[in-house]
């Protein structure tokens, strides 16, 4: 019996008194790489929000690593070993490339040494991270803020990261960089819970795939097969 990394367990939660998500339920096994797809509004964000801490849930729970995460602070969240790179990036436009990655760093209280190592990591990862290291985050293209976002969160160590929205507002090309580095992340050995609209895409390097809509599981499987389906390709491909 696989027990999961992360199983959502029938949560709900809501935004006073609108209810977001219903019973929902989901699971992310040691080293896969798991896409969440849904339209806009169909609870994806909230969610990640309850996984991370940040959105109260009213019933069910969350267990990682076969601990009820339910009712921990975020940055006990963060500790534990989840770390999320939000939607929309994010960063610290005022602080430099290289500040903004030691902040992801902070729940871990590092030694300056190991710090500098995981820095020398995501500059390998995202060689133009480097070159832009002393400029403030905000002079930064989309694209490479989308880079330092994902830098930052694997800064923190984390046995899952959490990417949000990781192709909004990005260009072509820059999609299809930043979604085979995400596959290269996954190979090296991080478990990924991918949260997206671009559905195509995430499918295309996800093990297995959740289509979500109005705070519910509509349809849960292995990515290939829903990539299949008829009916995801009609609502979600353009097919």
């Amino acid at each position: 019996m696989i027990i999961p990394l992360l199983h959502v367990d029938n949560i709900s939660s809501s935004y006073g008194p609108v209810k977001v998500l219903t019973d929902l339920s989901i699971t992310v096994n040691e080293g896969e790489l798991v896409a969440l797809v849904g339209a806009n509004g169909a609870g994806k964000t909230t969610l990640l929000r309850c996984i991370s801490g940040v959105q109260a849930i009213t019933s069910g729970q969350i267990k990682f690593n076969e601990t009820n995460i339910s009712k921990l602070r975020a940055d006990q969240i963060v500790s534990a070993g989840i770390s999320q790179s939000p939607e929309g990036r994010q960063v610290f436009a005022p602080l430099t490339v290289e500040d903004n990655l030691l902040l992801g760093s902070f729940s871990l209280k590092s030694t300056k040494q190991q710090q500098a190592e995981a820095i020398e990591e995501i500059y390998q990862l995202f060689p133009i991270l480097k070159e832009r290291k002393d400029q403030s985050a905000g002079t930064l293209s989309g694209g490479q803020q989308q880079m330092l976002a994902i830098g930052r969160a694997l800064m923190a160590k984390p046995r899952l990261l959490i990417l949000d929205e990781p192709s909004m507002g990005l260009a072509p090309l820059l999609v299809k960089e930043i979604f085979l580095t995400i596959k290269k992340l996954n190979k090296q050995g991080t478990t990924v819970l991918l949260v997206e609209q671009n559905a195509k895409m995430a499918l295309s390097i996800a093990d297995r795939g959740y289509v979500i809509e109005t705070g519910k599981v509509m349809m849960t499987g292995e990515a290939s097969e829903l990539l299949g389906n008829e009916a995801i390709q009609r609502a979600y491909l353009g097919h």
